[in-house]
C-alpha cells in the first residue's frame, strides 16, 4: 500500500493538520532547541510550525509539580495523526492528536506533555476517514468493537449532530500567511456549540469552555455517563463528553464526581487535542527509516535543485528532505529507474519551521519486495545492531581453541557430568541455554534439576564484550536467521549445552514429590555433560508412547553412559510432575493468553517460503515451560532476599482499567460468560469451550485476542526503585516475585541475574551497580525486548506476504473479530493472521452499519452476478464465519483480504464445508512466559 497522501481536502503534500502549507527546509541545520522567538513577524521569514521545546530545568520542575506528564509515545501505525502515552495512574492512555501536537517526537520516544491553554482551541471540521486512517492502534482494542464509544463517522447519521471536533490552534501556523485555513475551516455551516459551566465547576477549577451567546447547553456533571469519562491524572471528569452524549440523543444519570472539570484525553471526545509534546527526554526511536526516493513536485523551485524527497514506508515517520549529493548520480535524470529501490535514510534534524525533516541517505538496500533488503530495512529501522562483532570484542573470547574447562573450576563446582541430563529445544536451535534432569529417589520423590549455561563466566564485567551485550540486550529471532546478542563462538559452542561435551552451568536443583511439592532447594555452579539433544518432537513422541520403546533411528545420538530407556523415563517423570505444577499454577490464579504463531518451511536454495503452518504448542513445550518458570521464580526470591534494594526482577502490571471495563461491557452485550475479576478467573473463562462445534477454538482465539488488548507489557525493574511491593507482582503468573534466569545466551537481563545469584551465593562480590544504574539497564532491556518482538512480527509478516505473492491467492475460512462502520477485522483460521476487510473493496451495492442494542452489525448487500438474481444480503457480526481470499497487491510485499461472495441466501458456499480441523494454540513468545 502506498504512503497515504497528506493532502486530504486539498492540503498540500506533507503538511500536518492545521499548519502552514509553505514547505521547505528553511534555515536547515538549526537544532530543535534553538531559542528563536516564534512570535516574531519578521518580513519574508516563515513562522514556526512546531513549538520550541521547553528548557530542561523547566521540564524537571514541571514533572515534580505534576503540571507536566512523561511517557513513551505510541503512534497509531495506520492512523498516524493519533498518538498516545500512558496516563500516570495506568487507567488509560492520554491522547495526542495531530502531527503538530507530537512536536517532532517519533514512535517510542520518551516525551513530556502538557495540557494546552484554552485560547489555543478552535472548532474545525473533521477529516473523512479513509482506508489508511480507519484502523485501530496497535495493542488496544478497537473502540468500535467494544460497542461503547460512538465513532466520529457515525455523527453524520444524526440530523441534529454538528460534525465538529476541537483542535489546537498554534501561533503563526495558519491564517496569518493565508495558507493553513484550507483544512481548519471554522464551522459556519453547522449549529455552533455552547457550554455553560456550573458555578461549582468554576470554583473548583478554570474549566476551558466554548462560549456562544445564542445557545446554552447545561453542563451538569451528574449527566455525564461514567462510561464516557476518561480520567485525567487527577481523576477529574471531562467537561465536554456530555456534549457528545446530548448530541447523540442519549442522557445518563450518574453520581456527580467532585472536583474541577477538565477536558478528557480520549480520542472519542468531540474536543480533541488539548495535549502537546513539549520536550523529548530520550530519543528512543532510531531516526532511521526505509522507503523510496522521489523528485520534488516543483521543478522550478530552488529546493528541487538541492533536495530529493524521501518517503518512508512507515507512515509514522515524516517525509524527509535528502540532499541530492547523497542520491545516486543519475537519480535526477532517471528517477523511474529507482522507483522500486529500497533506501535507508536517517533523520538528522527537524526544525520548528519545517513540515519535513532533514535527513541523510544511508544506503541503498536493493529491490523492494526481496527478503534480504526488506529484512535489513526492518533491522535498521528498529535499531537492531546486526554488524559483525569488533576485534576488541572478539579478543575477550578464549583464544586457545579448542577450549577446555580449567582444572580449578572442578574444585569450585558440583560435578554432575555422570547424571542423565539432556536438552529439549526446537529442532533448528543452536543456542542451547537450558538442560533438565530428573533422578528418582528411594523414597518415591525426585531430584529435578534445571541447568542453565553459565554465560557470565565468559562475559567479564566491564569488558568490551559485556558492553556490547548490554547494548544489544537480546538476540533477535527472524524467520530465516538469528541476530545474536553474543558472538557465535559463545552462542553456539562454548556456552551452548551441546551434547556429549563438558559445560559450565548454573543449576537449581529441587527435591520434589510426584505432585510437584518442593521439599528441598539448592542453587549453585555446576559442570554437566548433556547426554543428548532432544527436539520438542522427540520429547513429544516419548510422552505419547509411554510404554513403547522409541526406535533408535527416530532419536538423536545418546551418550553410551545412558540408555534411551533412561532418557525416555526421565522425560515421562518430568511430564507427570509438570502436569501437576501446571494444574496447581492455574488453580492458584495464573493466566495464559496463547496467540497463534506461524511457522514456515523454507527452500534450502532460495530461502523463499514454500509453505507455512500454525505452530502447535504441545505437552513437550509445556514440560519445559513449567520448569523454566519454577527456576525463574526460585531465583527471584533468592536474589531479592539477598539484595532487597538491588534485585533485577520482572513485573507485569494489571490490565488498563478503562480498557478492561470496555471489554467487560462488550462481553456482557455479546452474552459471553467471561469473568474479568482476576487473572485466574479470566483464564478459567477462556479455557471453557465456546460452543461444541469445530470452530470453538477459533471463537476462543478471537476472544483471547480481544483480552490481549488491555494487557500491559511485562517489565524488568530494580527492586530498590519501587516502594510498594504490590507493584512487584506478575499479573499473568499471579506471583509476588519473578525474574528471568533461564536464557542468558539470548537475554542480557539473565546475565545480570546470574551475577546477582552468584553474589547471593558468595561466589563473587556484590554487583557494583547503583539501583538507578541498574534501572537504566532494565529500561534498556525493556526497550530492546519490545523492538525485538516487533521485528519478529514484521519478519513473519514479510515471509507470509512473500508466500501470498508466490503461492497465492490463498483461500481460507475466517472469523470476524471486530466490526466497524465501513470495514471489519477477521482472523484467518488456516494461517492465524489478522486482516481488515474494507467494504469499498467488495462488489457491493450498499452496506449499512448499525448497533443492535450495543452489538455492532454490518449488513452487506452484494451486487448480483446475474441481473435476474436478487442481491444477496450478508450480515457481519462478531464471531461470524466468512470465507476470504488473501491476494498480493501491486505494491511490493503487501497483500489484502477479500471477502468471498456468499450464495444467494447469504450463506457460505458449500465447497469449503470440510475445511481443515481445529488448529492448536501457538507457541508463546518464549518458554518462560511474559
Amino acid at each position: 500500500m502506498s504512503h497515504p497522501d497528506y493532502r486530504m481536502n486539498l492540503r498540500p503534500l506533507g503538511t500536518p493538520r492545521g499548519v502552514s502549507t509553505v514547505a521547505g527546509p528553511h534555515d536547515i541545520g538549526a537544532s530543535p532547541g534553538d531559542k528563536k522567538s516564534k512570535n516574531k513577524s519578521t518580513r519574508g521569514k516563515k513562522k514556526s510550525i512546531f513549538e520550541t521545546y521547553m528548557f530542561k530545568e523547566d521540564v524537571s520542575e514541571g514533572l515534580k509539580r505534576g503540571t507536566l506528564i512523561q511517557g513513551v509515545l505510541r503512534i497509531n501505525p495506520k492512523k498516524f495523526h493519533e498518538a498516545f502515552i500512558p496516563s500516570p495512574d495506568g487507567d488509560r492512555d492520554i491522547f495526542i492528536d495531530g502531527v503538530v501536537a507530537r512536536n517532532r517526537a517519533l514512535n517510542g520516544d520518551l516525551v513530556v506533555v502538557k495540557l494546552l491553554p484554552e485560547e489555543q482551541w478552535k472548532v474545525v471540521k473533521p477529516e473523512n476517514n479513509d482506508k489508511e486512517t480507519e484502523a485501530a492502534y496497535e495493542s488496544d482494542i478497537p473502540e468500535e468493537l467494544c460497542g461503547r464509544h460512538l465513532p466520529q463517522q457515525s455523527l453524520k447519521s444524526y440530523n441534529d449532530s454538528p460534525d465538529v471536533i476541537i483542535e489546537a490552534q498554534f501561533d503563526g501556523s495558519d491564517s496569518e500567511d493565508g495558507h493553513g485555513i484550507t483544512q481548519n475551516v471554522l464551522v459556519d455551516d453547522v449549529k455552533k456549540l455552547s457550554v455553560c459551566v456550573s458555578e461549582k465547576g468554576r470554583e473548583d477549577g478554570d474549566a476551558p469552555v466554548t462560549k456562544d451567546e445564542t445557545t446554552c447547553i447545561s453542563q451538569d456533571t451528574r449527566a455525564l455517563p461514567e462510561k464516557s469519562l476518561q480520567r485525567s491524572a487527577k481523576h477529574l471528569p471531562c467537561c465536554f463528553c456530555e456534549i457528545l452524549v446530548l448530541l447523540m440523543g442519549e442522557k445518563y444519570n450518574v453520581e456527580q464526581i467532585p472536583g474541577a472539570i477538565l477536558p478528557c484525553w480520549s480520542p472519542t471526545c468531540l474536543y480533541k487535542t488539548q495535549v502537546m509534546v513539549v520536550y523529548i527526554l530520550e530519543k528512543k526511536h532510531s531516526r532511521a527509516a526505509t522507503g523510496f526516493l522521489k523528485l520534488l513536485a516543483d521543478k522550478n523551485s530552488e529546493l528541487f535543485r538541492k533536495y530529493a524527497l524521501f518517503s518512508p514506508s512507515d507512515h509514522r515517520v515524516p517525509r524527509i528532505y535528502v540532499p541530492l549529493k547523497d542520491c545516486p548520480q543519475d537519480f535526477v535524470a532517471r528517477p523511474k529507474d529507482y522507483a522500486n529501490t529500497l533506501f535507508i535514510c536517517r533523520i538528522v534534524d527537524w526544525k520548528e519551521d519545517c513540515n519535513f525533516a532533514l535527513g541523510q541517505l544511508a544506503k541503498s538496500l536493493g529491490q523492494a519486495g526481496e527478503i534480504e533488503p526488506e529484512t535489513e530495512g526492518i533491522l535498521t529501522e528498529y535499531g537492531v545492531d546486526f554488524s559483525d562483532f569488533s576485534s576488541e570484542v572478539l579478543e575477550c573470547l578464549p583464544q586457545g581453541l579448542p577450549w577446555t574447562i580449567p582444572p580449578e573450576e572442578f574444585s569450585k563446582r558440583r560435578d554432575l557430568r555422570k547424571d542423565c541430563i539432556f536438552t529439549i529445544d526446537p529442532s533448528t536451535a543452536r543456542d542451547l541455554d537450558d538442560a533438565l534432569s530428573c533422578k528418582p529417589l528411594a523414597d518415591g520423590n525426585f531430584e529435578v534439576g534445571v541447568h542453565i549455561a553459565d554465560v557470565s563466566y565468559f562475559v567479564p564485567e566491564g569488558s568490551d564484550l559485556d558492553k556490547v551485550a548490554a547494548e544489544r540486550a537480546t538476540s533477535v529471532y527472524l524467520v530465516q536467521k538469528v541476530v545474536p546478542m553474543l558472538p557465535r563462538l559463545l552462542c553456539e559452542e562454548l556456552c551452548s549445552l551441546n551434547p556429549m561435551s563438558d559445560k559450565l552451568t548454573f543449576s537449581v536443583i529441587w527435591t520434589l514429590t510426584p505432585e510437584g511439592k518442593i521439599l528441598d532447594e539448592w542453587f549453585g555452579r555446576t559442570i554437566i555433560c548433556s547426554c543428548t539433544k532432544l527436539s520438542y518432537e522427540h520429547a513429544q513422541s516419548m510422552i505419547e508412547s509411554p510404554t513403547e520403546k522409541i526406535p533408535a533411528k527416530e532419536l538423536p545420538p545418546i551418550s553410551p553412559e545412558h540408555s534411551s530407556e533412561e532418557v525416555h523415563q526421565a522425560v515421562l517423570n518430568l511430564h507427570q510432575i509438570a502436569k501437576q505444577l501446571r494444574q496447581q499454577r492455574f488453580a492458584d490464579g495464573a493466566l495464559r493468553l496463547d496467540q497463534l504463531k506461524l511457522a514456515f518451511t523454507l527452500d534450502h536454495e532460495t530461502g523463499l517460503p514454500q509453505g507455512c503452518h500454525i505452530y502447535e504448542y504441545r505437552d513437550s513445550n509445556k514440560l519445559v515451560e513449567e520448569f523454566m518458570l519454577l527456576a525463574n521464580m526460585a531465583v527471584a526470591h533468592k536474589i531479592h532476599r539477598a539484595f532487597p534494594e538491588q534485585a533485577l526482577l520482572r513485573r507485569h502490571p494489571p490490565p488498563q482499567t478503562r480498557m478492561l471495563n470496555d471489554l467487560v461491557e462488550f462481553c456482557d452485550q455479546m452474552g459471553l460468560p467471561v469473568d474479568f475479576s482476576s487473572a485466574g478467573a479470566l483464564n478459567k473463562s477462556l479455557t471453557q469451550t465456546f460452543g461444541d462445534d469445530k470452530y470453538s477454538l477459533a471463537r476462543k482465539e478471537v476472544l483471547t485476542n480481544m483480552c490481549s488488548g488491555p494487557m500491559q507489557m511485562a517489565l524488568y525493574f530494580c527492586s530498590g526503585l519501587l516502594q510498594d511491593p504490590a507493584q512487584f507482582r506478575h499479573y499473568a503468573l499471579n506471583v509476588p516475585l519473578y525474574t528471568h534466569f533461564t536464557s542468558p545466551i539470548r537475554r542480557f537481563a539473565d546475565v545480570l541475574v546470574h551475577r546477582l545469584l552468584a553474589a547471593a551465593l558468595g561466589y563473587r562480590k556484590q554487583l557494583d551497580m547503583a539501583p538507578d544504574t541498574l534501572q537504566k539497564q532494565a529500561d534498556h532491556c525493556n526497550d530492546r525486548r519490545m523492538a525485538s518482538k516487533r521485528v519478529q512480527e514484521l519478519s513473519t509478516g514479510l515471509f507470509f506476504a512473500v508466500l501470498v505473492k508466490e503461492s497465492g491467492p490463498l483461500e481460507s475460512e475466517a472469523m470476524v473479530m471486530g466490526v466497524l462502520n465501513q470495514a471489519f477485522d477477521v482472523l484467518v483460521l488456516r494461517y492465524g493472521v489478522q486482516k481488515r476487510i474494507y467494504c469499498n473493496a467488495l462488489a457491493l451495492r450498499s452496506h449499512h452499519f448499525q448497533k443492535v442494542g450495543k452489538k455492532p452489525e454490518l449488513t452487506l448487500v452484494w451486487e448480483p452476478e446475474d441481473m435476474e438474481q436478487e442481491p444477496a444480503q450478508q450480515v457481519i457480526t462478531i464471531f461470524s464465519l466468512v470465507e476470504v481470499v488473501l491476494q498480493a497487491e501491486s505494491t511490493a510485499l503487501k497483500y489484502s483480504a477479500i471477502l468471498k461472495r456468499p450464495d444467494t441466501h447469504g450463506h457460505l458456499g458449500p465447497e469449503k464445508e470440510e475445511e481443515e480441523e481445529e488448529e492448536s494454540d501457538g507457541e508463546p513468545e518464549d518458554s518462560s512466559t511474559s
